[in-house]
């Protein structure tokens, strides 16, 4: 890679591709990137160095080396097009992260949940331990207020994602898979095993002499684990690491403790104590993305007692848990969980604060809503309150007859949660909030979408209230 090069972003404003963007500045790279409208990603960029123009216009790729795109962006992009008229090479976000990873210890982070917070963790711990890592990350680290980094060290620490199967660019070092889910399938034929095959090809393009790190109470993983053994051979020294706190892992949690907005556990291997972890992040989910995240670091040649006292000062990633407010005894969180799993497990999170919980969740995409229709209308149980939102469907997205939010609450009253609310919009929503919560309550939004909205303006509002 010569940084001498010119390279522009097509959409760089979304976290993906600003973090990469971010990165190559650092590096040293003249970086120029377009988007629809300015943001807070952007003005960070901005300045840094980065020229930034707003709107599509083919003007705008002229002097560039390299072009680079996102998912979201269509073939029909009037920079896309003109980058391809002007024979400059067109890559996609994946591809230009592979270029960063594959050049030298790439750390990436697979599964359907906790891909952001397990890479965040690992990030944040490799820094506090002097490792200086290069990362690229899906979410703000709270602690560091980025989501990026260009370092010095040896390891490069991104996120995998197997949406759209772009993580089979990536030929890494370590390869953690937290969990497997039925996710994404439109871009799978609708074909879970098709998905489990990508997730196979990924852990056999770990580099010789890496590792791939699994967690094996997750039943899909332990299904693949035969393929998976019949690639890397059986035992750490042959490259598969497990993990997990039920059955027979090579590293296991015990003891485990949950509380408000924190848990702790001990952590053995083989069979042996190596200590007590404390996390200032809650729920039984974060015990596993916090030993996938002291495993790696453990194989990145840290020890254990640096990385115990560096993981405990993890504050999370924006979007996963984060407190908006806390007023008058009403807690404010809002959360990306979008899938099934992850809402049960962030609400089981909250159940940990002992105050009411109201889980107002905004479905998003209809693709997703149309395959996960049954599983998400269970997953409300443990709320003591449960309002859905319109599904909030990206640009382009065709809206499928018959899957709508008013159909998904008729579902979860049956399955989960009698008293289920529909409310249409991210306003209404708010106006209800308003009029009914008193102390004691915890609301928590929920969703991909921007449900996060109706967080920041009820915190806001509780504040003004009290008289903050």
């Amino acid at each position: 890679m010569n940084t001498a090069e010119h390279v522009h972003f097509i959409g760089i404003g979304g976290y993906g591709m600003s973090a990469i963007a971010r990165v190559m500045l650092e590096m040293g790279y003249k970086v120029t990137g377009s988007d629809v409208a300015r943001q807070e990603l952007t003005e960070k960029l901005a300045a840094k160095g980065a020229d930034i123009f707003i709107g599509h216009q083919p003007e705008h790729v002229r002097g560039a080396d390299l072009v680079v795109y996102s998912t979201a962006l269509t073939s029909d992009n009037v920079e896309r097009k003109a980058a391809e008229e002007l024979n400059i090479p067109v890559l996609h976000r994946s591809q230009m992260l592979a270029r960063l990873m594959n050049g030298g210890k790439g750390v990436a982070v697979a599964g359907a949940h906790g891909k952001t917070t397990t890479s965040s963790m690992i990030a944040l711990v490799m820094e506090a331990c002097d490792a200086d890592p290069t990362y690229i990350i899906g979410g703000e680290i709270v602690n560091v207020g980025t989501n990026a980094k260009a370092g010095k060290g040896e390891y490069v620490v991104a996120e995998a994602d197997e949406s759209d199967g772009s993580f089979l660019h990536y030929h890494p070092t370590l390869a953690i898979v937290t969990n497997i889910e039925p996710d994404h399938l439109e871009n799978y034929d609708g074909d879970f095993e098709k998905l489990k095959d990508a997730y196979v090809q990924f852990l056999r393009q770990v580099k010789d002499g890496g590792k791939a790190i699994v967690c094996t109470d997750d039943d899909n993983i332990q299904e693949l684990l035969p393929r998976i053994y019949g690639e890397l051979g059986q035992g750490e020294i042959a490259g598969l690491i497990t993990f997990g706190i039920k059955g027979d892992a090579m590293f296991k949690a015990e003891n485990i403790q949950l509380g408000d907005r924190r848990v702790s556990f001990d952590m053995l291997k083989e069979g042996r104590l190596l200590g007590n972890i404390e996390l200032s992040v809650p729920g039984i989910h974060n015990v596993y993305n916090a030993m996938a995240s002291v495993i790696t670091c453990l194989e990145a040649g840290l020890s254990f007692g640096a990385v115990k006292e560096a993981i405990k000062l993890f504050r999370g990633a924006k979007r996963r848990f984060q407190v908006m407010g806390e007023v008058d005894d009403i807690l404010v969180i809002d959360d990306y969980a979008h899938h099934p799993t992850e809402i049960q497990a962030t609400i089981s999170a909250a159940k940990a604060t002992g105050k009411e919980i109201i889980a107002v969740f905004q479905p998003q995409r209809y693709t997703r809503t149309f395959f996960l229709f049954e599983q998400f209308s269970r997953s409300f149980a443990e709320a003591d309150r449960v309002i859905i939102t319109d599904i909030y469907s990206p640009a382009g997205e065709k809206q499928i007859e018959g899957v709508n939010s008013a159909k998904l609450v008729e579902l979860i009253r049956s399955n989960s949660h009698a008293k289920a609310e529909y409310i249409p919009s991210k306003e209404e929503v708010l106006e209800a909030l308003k009029t009914s919560l008193k102390p004691g309550s915890l609301v928590i939004t929920m969703g991909a979408g921007d449900i996060w909205k109706t967080a920041a303006e009820l915190a806001k509002y509780l504040e003004q209230r009290s008289g903050r």
